[in-house]
């Protein structure tokens, strides 16, 4: 069974930093990429930044600049690291993987999505 278990959210000031992280464990397969979400109350839930297995993130606008992916297929790990935040950034956060695991002697696979149980980040003074 596999597991996202997330970690580092929290209360922070304005301007403030905060890092996330999020492990994954289990038959996880062959990562694909690896991402963090967010849902504010009343909002949709959204994405904040995403890597690709081979190293390439793209980022929402609204935290260009200010938020940095990093991930470790290896390990199974990836972080995301927030500064300058905003109350703006307050919401749950969510981890997601997208990998693809392998299911008969044949070497057929199928995709498959995880998502973590969410973390709370609230920035306020």
């Amino acid at each position: 069974q596999v597991q996202l278990v997330e970690s580092g959210g929290g209360l922070v000031q304005p301007g403030g930093s905060l890092r996330l992280s999020c492990a994954a464990s289990g038959r996880i397969g062959s990562i694909n990429a690896m991402a963090w979400y967010r849902q504010a109350p009343g909002k949709e839930r959204e994405l904040v930044a995403r890597v690709s297995s081979g190293g390439m993130t793209n980022y929402a606008d609204s935290v260009k600049g200010r938020f940095a992916i990093s991930g470790d297929n290896a390990r199974k790990t990836v972080v995301l690291q927030m500064n300058s935040l905003k109350p703006e950034d307050t919401a749950v956060y969510y981890c997601y993987v997208n990998s693809r695991i392998v299911v008969n002697v044949e070497g057929a696979s199928v995709e498959r999505e995880y998502w973590g149980q969410g973390t709370q980040v609230t920035i306020s003074s």
